[in-house]
């Protein structure tokens, strides 16, 4: 599939060379690069070469080839703890409307990706439901 380019959208710009960036790897499909307001050192981004604001939109192609290179940097960074984050829409905290997966080193407690958990404890029967619901849509 051809990329797609938004002409107002900062990475599709990053990616045309419109914006520098520290680039770190490019392929045919992605392009990564370090975060210029980093949580802890070697904090990086991985972004398809296709416009798509939330990942079910990217297509499948795109997909396979960003987590290779998330590795890559990952081993880069030499952190032995790290996250690999992906948000999807304003309310889940994605800023740019761009897919993008931050490869963020956890060298400590202070640096890195700090986030809270808010678990639920569900019945067991609306668990059902709702696995039961997500299998109806899956088509199994």
């Amino acid at each position: 599939m051809a990329a797609k380019h938004l002409a107002t959208c900062l990475f599709c710009r990053i990616i045309k060379g419109e914006i520098p960036s520290m680039k770190l790897l490019e392929t045919e499909f992605s392009y990564s690069f370090l975060d210029i307001g980093p949580l802890s050192n070697g904090h990086s981004l991985v972004i398809p070469k296709y416009h798509a604001q939330k990942v079910h939109e990217l297509p499948d192609e795109y997909l396979r080839d960003i987590l290779p290179i998330a590795k890559k940097i990952a081993i880069a960074q030499g952190a032995e703890n790290y996250n690999v984050l992906q948000n999807n829409g304003k309310p889940a905290h994605q800023l740019v409307d761009h897919v993008h997966f931050h490869v963020i080193p956890k060298p400590n407690e202070e640096e890195g990706l700090v986030i809270g958990w808010p678990a639920k404890s569900p019945a067991k029967e609306e668990l059902q439901k709702v696995y039961d619901e997500m299998k109806r849509k899956l088509g199994l």
